[in-house]
């Protein structure tokens, strides 16, 4: 080899690890960085023809797709499962544990004891005072039980609304940085920058729908749905959804009431098992708008059949007749199995025995649709109204099963079912949480790996003062040939 061939040999050896040594730094910088990925010098000797020594052939971003195919599918789902056990969380809150001074078996309890009570003391005008409160509160209670069922149907739409903008925001991101990338390979730039920062807006979605992302040689990427549903190809599809002003029991998606979710006009299943959209974070706030919510509607709106439909009869309270409500009503008419949906909403104290709306406090004595006080010592009616509440029966409302309950064993069927969807909701997000944080450490692990990055950067130390050394030599050399 000449001397100007192992000068050119150093200097080349020079170029190439000073690059790598920028890239090495730029790793050991960005190890926390969100979806930075690895970059790895390659190198190779260069040809005879060309000269001795080194070049770069090329600079990669080291990702294993499979894993991280995986962690964005385990996102999603845990994304899903959350949402729904928070939802499902909040309807056992409102219903409440019976230790819950507010909760509704609480309530029930009160009432039927404020029964027992007045039963004693029919005269007392206090403790018929006493059973009409209970009986108030009981059915506030209720009331208030639907509407935070409704509330939470609501806030799962509005944020449906809220995420459906985050996607079309961040697909339509996604699709800029596209061409931008294209420019950059086309001019010989690099353009690992800008696919990190185009992976860290992928990673903000998959949360919200289960998603696959196809790369393709010139670095632009595709994001198709879980069944082949192009997300972004070539153009960013538009989510369609329009969010509603006010949600009432009666409302839902089968009726039209609701909106659904379109992809470019068309519409896309996002509940179903084998929905385009199914498994993430946006299906489980259409779960709990559409199903979770609906359910527990359901089962709050039997709670209050049951309630009104033990007292409407003439046999319970002789002063009513067939068409007229007992001392519970559907907003002062009689209830029926088929206006059950919303009745929990509707449900109301007969006016006829509250005197702030007109009615007599006797009257829950005598009878709701009694004419005049009858005998004050006479307990039956109200020992009546005891004894239907705490018969076995079957249950009016098609939510539950038709096996005989007592009024408080109706209740406690209804926390039971409630207690039991929230537990297998805690079960599935828990197991999906446990999934995805072991993909997410086998990321982490197949990431920036600062201790070897530094041992990499102290090889390129030592090749570098190698190559500066021949360098140095070499000009030692020239010297004593210029001396000569």
């Amino acid at each position: 080899m000449t001397i100007s061939g192992a000068l050119s040999a150093a200097l080349s050896g020079l170029t190439a690890n000073s690059r790598a040594a920028s890239v090495v730094s730029a790793n050991v910088a960005n190890a926390g960085t969100d979806g930075y990925g690895v970059r790895e010098v390659h190198l190779a000797a260069l040809t005879y023809g060309a000269g001795y020594g080194v070049h770069i052939t090329g600079i990669d971003r080291v990702v294993d797709p499979v894993l991280l195919g995986e962690r964005r599918a385990a996102e999603a789902s845990l994304g899903e499962a959350g949402t729904r056990a928070h939802a499902l969380q909040r309807i056992e809150t409102l219903i409440g544990s019976p230790d819950d001074a507010n909760s509704l078996s609480a309530h029930l309890a009160e009432f039927e004891a404020q029964l027992v009570g007045a039963a004693s003391r029919p005269d007392s005008q206090a403790r018929l005072e006493a059973v009409l409160q209970s009986a108030n509160r009981l059915v506030t209670r209720i009331n208030d039980v639907s509407d935070g069922i409704q509330s939470t149907r609501l806030q799962a739409d509005r944020d449906i609304a809220a995420n459906v903008e985050v996607l079309n925001r961040t697909i339509a991101e996604i699709h800029d940085l596209n061409r931008t990338i294209r420019t950059a390979v086309s001019r010989g730039d690099s353009a690992l920058g800008l696919i990190d920062k185009q992976q860290s807006l992928i990673d903000g979605i998959a949360e919200l729908v289960p998603i696959r992302e196809v790369r393709d040689q010139t670095g632009m990427v595709n994001i198709y749905s879980a069944d082949g549903i192009a997300l972004l190809d070539g153009s960013a599809a538009q989510f369609g959804f329009t969010a509603s002003a006010a949600i009432t029991p009666g409302m839902t998606l089968e009726n039209g009431d609701l909106s659904g979710l379109t992809i470019n006009g068309r519409a896309v299943a996002t509940t179903d098992t084998y929905g385009s959209l199914s498994g993430g974070k946006l299906a489980g706030l259409f779960a709990i708008r559409d199903e979770i919510g609906v359910k527990a509607q359901a089962e709050i709106d039997g709670v209050a059949l049951d309630l009104t439909s033990r007292l409407d009869s003439s046999t319970i309270d002789l002063t009513i007749g067939a068409s007229s409500p007992g001392l519970f009503t559907d907003a002062g008419v009689l209830s029926s199995a088929t206006y059950e949906t919303g009745l929990a909403a509707r449900l109301r104290l007969n006016a006829a025995v509250d005197p702030a709306q007109g009615g007599a406090l006797w009257r829950i004595r005598d009878g709701v649709g009694a004419t005049a006080e009858g005998n004050p010592g006479d307990p039956t009616l109200i020992n009546n109204i005891l004894l239907a509440l705490q018969n076995e029966q079957t249950t009016a409302s098609a939510a539950f099963s038709s096996t005989t309950r007592t009024m408080s064993e109706l209740v406690s069927d209804q926390l039971s079912l409630a207690a039991m969807d929230r537990q297998f909701a805690d079960a599935d997000s828990s197991h999906a949480n446990g999934s995805y944080l072991a993909l997410r450490e086998a990321e982490l692990r197949g990431g920036v790996d600062t201790d070897e990055q530094m041992q990499r950067l102290l090889e390129i130390e030592k090749a570098y003062a190698a190559n500066a050394r021949v360098i140095s030599t070499i000009d030692e050399m020239l010297d004593q040939l210029m001396r000569l």
